[in-house]
């Protein structure tokens, strides 16, 4: 399985940004598709997730009523639509593929077993 994230960039605070994920080598049963950040200095957590074939999208609490996952079943993509972006968001997003996520584990990261490259979002103040 392969995973190429992009869309990141450089945003001024309450902009918008989408980023994509696009997957490879799935046969997609089963499968959770979860975003995450990193900032500088910071821990990795969770931003958002959601099963393939159905359950979610679930969200980190800073991301309810900001942040959009979807997905392109035809196109094998993934989305997070942020908006409101703020400096705090700032961080390296990556996307992960699980085949064995549980429902407790949909927002950690041990509940995944891929992870694409990750892709820098920078908000200005």
């Amino acid at each position: 399985v392969q995973l190429q994230a992009s869309g990141g960039g450089l945003v001024q605070a309450g902009g918008s940004l989408t980023l994509s994920c696009a997957v490879s080598g799935s046969t997609f049963n089963r499968v959770a598709m979860g975003w995450f950040r990193q900032a500088p200095g910071k821990e990795r957590e969770f931003v958002a997730s959601m099963r393939w074939t159905g359950g979610g999208p679930y969200y980190a609490d800073f991301a309810k009523g900001r942040f959009t996952m979807s997905r392109d079943n035809a196109k094998k993509t993934v989305f997070l639509r942020m908006s409101s972006l703020q400096p705090e968001d700032t961080a390296v997003y990556s996307c992960a593929y699980g085949d064995r996520t549980i429902l407790s584990t949909m927002s950690s990261a041990r509940g995944y077993n891929y992870w694409g490259q990750g892709t820098e979002v920078t908000v200005s103040s």
